[in-house]
């Protein structure tokens, strides 16, 4: 995981329309970069739902939600399709980005060690992090990231 301060690494990579966006797209803009493991599951789905129910409050405050996972552009546009999410989900199949921000990690799976993303959270503010959550808790992060905009 980066550290508070860091300045955040620029990408480009396509979201769920196959549009490229940048980091640099949003400047000026406050920004929470999240980082999941995988569309439609159930603690993904979770963390989704909490931002989309949320996400009228986070455009009050001028900010942007852009999430983040290895799935492809179909994957997440079935994904934004299937729950109305109203916000931007990147595909970084090739783990760039993933990998520039730190999240790829070995994890336990059914007590085998696996490489994996961990959910992270990131709140970015004139191209730095300014807070930096990793393991969040899926259902809690939504909530948790909106109250660090206050």
């Amino acid at each position: 995981m980066l550290s508070v301060g860091t300045k955040a690494p620029d990408f480009s990579l396509p979201d769920q329309n196959g549009t490229m966006r940048s980091l640099s797209d949003f400047s000026g803009k406050r920004i929470v970069l999240y980082f999941y493991s995988k569309d439609m599951t159930s603690g993904c789905t979770k963390q989704a739902c909490g931002f989309a129910e949320l996400y009228p409050q986070f455009t009050e405050k001028d900010a942007v939600v852009i999430g983040v996972s290895k799935d492809t552009v179909a994957s997440h546009q079935k994904f934004v399709e299937k729950y109305a999410l109203p916000f931007i989900l990147l595909s970084d199949p090739e783990l760039t980005v993933i990998r520039a921000y730190d999240v790829w990690k070995e994890k336990m799976n059914y007590g085998k060690p696996t490489m994996g993303v961990v959910r992270t959270a990131y709140l970015i503010e004139n191209g730095v992090i300014v807070k930096a959550f990793g393991k969040v808790k899926a259902a809690d992060n939504p909530k948790q990231m909106l109250e660090e905009l206050a």
